[in-house]
């Protein structure tokens, strides 16, 4: 498995990102999902450049005009709730994608252990495709390997991406245990630290709570 952090070359995405973070701009959930689908974008833009494609040609109103088109099947899936602006926006690229969708959160034995239950899956046959499973927020990782040990019930990929918006370096370090070799994690930052919680610190807050209002 390798990790991208595309935080690492300055582009817009670092505004999308600082006004996630920033408290006052947050406030605001209409524009705090927005940014997470724009981050979402440009992450599909870049994931795309590893595609495998084909040359074709397209008739224009004046003539013939080669193209390359992606060859390879998508399948974006994405954990609920808190992944759904991040999904968007990855369909919003990948339009003609097909989509997965599991419920895992945690239930927690006190303040500071929980345990991650997965209680939906709703997914197409995903052997020979290329699975992107898109998740806000890489704390620990053991979300998304349960996330991810379901969806493999669905079949075999040719390909796994994971995309985050902020990940952990402890959850990378755990998801290199079940990813293949091949897969790649891709991240709009990394921050170095979990507190007591396991939430990211700095982080954003809670993605879910913040996108959709908070829950009981």
């Amino acid at each position: 498995m390798k990790s991208v952090n595309l935080s690492e070359t300055n582009s817009v995405l670092g505004q999308f990102v600082a006004e996630l973070r920033d408290i006052n701009i947050q406030k605001d959930p209409l524009r705090f999902r927005r940014n997470i689908e724009r981050i979402g974008e440009i992450m599909a833009y870049e994931i795309s450049k590893t595609f495998n494609y084909y040359t074709t040609q397209v008739q224009t109103p004046l003539g013939i005009a080669p193209a390359n088109l992606c060859k390879d099947q998508l399948v974006i899936a994405t954990i609920l709730r808190a992944g759904l602006p991040l999904h968007q926006g990855f369909l919003n690229y990948f339009d003609k994608a097909e989509n997965a969708f599991v419920s895992a959160y945690r239930k927690f034995i006190d303040e500071e252990n929980f345990k991650i239950h997965i209680e939906y899956l709703a997914s197409p046959r995903i052997d020979n495709k290329t699975l992107l499973i898109v998740d806000p927020m890489l704390a620990t990782g053991r979300s998304l390997d349960l996330s991810y040990k379901a969806l493999m019930t669905k079949g075999e990929p040719s390909q796994v991406h994971v995309a985050a918006v902020i990940a952990t370096d402890q959850a990378l370090e755990y998801l290199k245990g079940f990813l293949p070799e091949d897969a790649t994690v891709w991240c709009a930052a990394i921050d170095k630290t979990l507190n007591e919680h396991s939430y990211i610190v700095p982080g954003l807050g809670d993605a879910g709570d913040l996108s959709y209002g908070e829950k009981e």
